[in-house]
């Protein structure tokens, strides 16, 4: 099949999942095609036959760039050092260089308008529909026995930083302190809470113990309220609560809407984020991450990204083979497309599949090669329903949810989809549009441009 039936076929797929376009957006892909000459036109008038110095001398910084931070990631000693400069020094000296060749402001100038570009691009190709929102259903009936496991050292002591124990109780709670010495098997306080008649659940702590009681609570089909008193709170900001106000989230028990979510499962545990395989679980496993997280990495990583430590791993999603990945990240509903390999963070927890990024770099040439973005040879960004890790070890190291768990192989993660009824506040700041991937064939399809030879990339 040639170039220009996969870029048909691009453009009839993407005119029949989308929503028909608006003049506005019609006239913004124009516009951003308009953009992306206008900034080859200005390099190519003002900097003339140095504009091709300019592109090499730019992509020469940030090949070595890549390469110097998998060398600073790879090495120890003075080699690591070593590489940390050229890190450093690399693009001072292409800034340097177009300084000295009076090229600079021309530089500067095209990255703005091909960032314009970008941005119109962007604006272009979003939805003026909100299908990305998660459907809101009445929070009906209301809970009349709600029960609350609170973990007054989670998130710096935010439990009793913001009151919640008391707020919680004022609307008719019941509150349960994990305050003792001893640890708490909070799975059993769920269980016996919901045989007493407990008839909501809820969480004020980290996501690992979201985690747990959030499958009870959908094992017995009742509700559950996610309160953000933990320190990163993945789950609470992909379900758009007040990451800076906990006790905002117990608005839920008195006026709440619904959003039924997905659940991840891996070997039957629960997750509500994500699980990790390979360098990282190896690293937050290890007994000094938590005194000493900074210098404990960069001591395990030359080892992990040489293959002289942790297990080969192999995973199969849904018949996609990814082979030898020196990280596997495998996520309830896929992360957005902010970044290089996707991880921003997710819209919706309702699509009913697994976001899954595998990373596999073993030297400096592959680092250079993520240039290419999720074209790259070492990256793979799938959406499965089932994921299968094996490895040469008949145990590996896992990270769910943030906790490092062993688990025995082979590892099987699967969607339980809308499994979850989670009650949040009606008033809560909500998820932001997640940005568009720049498709240009939808965009030459919004523009009305003919196919010609060669593709603009921003």
């Amino acid at each position: 099949m040639d170039e220009t039936t996969d870029s048909a076929q691009a453009v009839a797929t993407a005119s029949a999942v989308s929503p028909p376009s608006t003049p506005a957006q019609r006239w913004l892909a124009r516009l951003s095609f308009v953009l992306v000459a206008l900034a080859i036109v200005f390099v190519a008038v003002f900097a003339e036959l140095k504009s091709v110095a300019m592109f090499a001398v730019g992509l020469a910084g940030a090949a070595v760039s890549l390469a110097a931070a998998y060398f600073f990631l790879a090495r120890r000693g003075v080699w690591r050092w070593l590489s940390l400069a050229v890190l450093i020094l690399a693009p001072a000296a292409v800034i340097a260089v177009f300084a000295l060749r009076n090229v600079l402001w021309i530089a500067l100038v095209a990255a703005a308008i091909w960032l314009l570009a970008s941005t119109t691009a962007r604006l272009a190709l979003t939805r003026d529909h909100t299908d990305w929102r998660m459907p809101e259903h009445p929070a009906q009936p209301r809970a009349r026995h709600p029960y609350l496991i609170m973990n007054p050292k989670s998130g710096g002591g935010k439990v009793e930083r913001f009151d919640l124990q008391r707020k919680a109780e004022d609307l008719g709670a019941e509150v349960f302190l994990m305050d003792g010495p001893e640890p708490v098997d909070v799975a059993k306080v769920a269980r016996e809470a919901v045989a007493q008649g407990a008839d909501l659940l809820g969480v004020a702590g980290g996501d690992g113990t979201q985690a747990l009681v959030a499958g009870i609570a959908a094992e017995h089909g009742i509700p559950f309220v996610v309160i953000s008193a933990g320190t990163r709170n993945h789950f609470a900001l992909d379900l758009g609560l007040n990451r800076e106000d906990p006790s905002a989230c117990l608005g839920a028990l008195s006026d709440g809407v619904e959003l039924r979510v997905d659940l991840g499962r891996i070997n039957g545990q629960v997750f509500v984020n994500n699980a990790s395989f390979g360098a990282y679980a190896e690293v937050v496993e290890t007994p000094a991450y938590r005194d000493d997280k900074i210098n404990t990495t960069l001591n395990l990583l030359p080892d992990l990204l040489q293959g002289q430590r942790g297990a080969r791993l192999s995973a199969q999603a849904d018949g996609v083979e990814i082979r030898s990945p020196q990280a596997l990240l495998v996520a309830n509903n896929p992360y957005g497309t902010g970044d290089i390999a996707g991880l921003s963070r997710r819209a919706r927890l309702d699509r009913g599949v697994l976001g899954v990024t595998g990373v596999k770099v073993r030297n400096a040439g592959q680092a250079v090669d993520l240039l290419r973005g999720r074209r790259a040879v070492g990256l793979n960004v799938l959406t499965a329903k089932k994921i299968e890790v094996t490895a040469d070890q008949t145990h590996i190291p896992v990270g769910v949810d943030g906790e490092a768990i062993s688990m025995s192989t082979p590892v099987v993660c699967t969607i339980s989809a809308r499994a979850l009824r989670v009650w949040v506040p009606r008033d809560r700041p909500g998820v932001p549009q997640p940005k568009p991937a720049i498709n240009w064939a939808r965009l030459r399809h919004l523009a009305g441009v003919r196919r010609t030879h060669g593709r603009p990339a921003l």
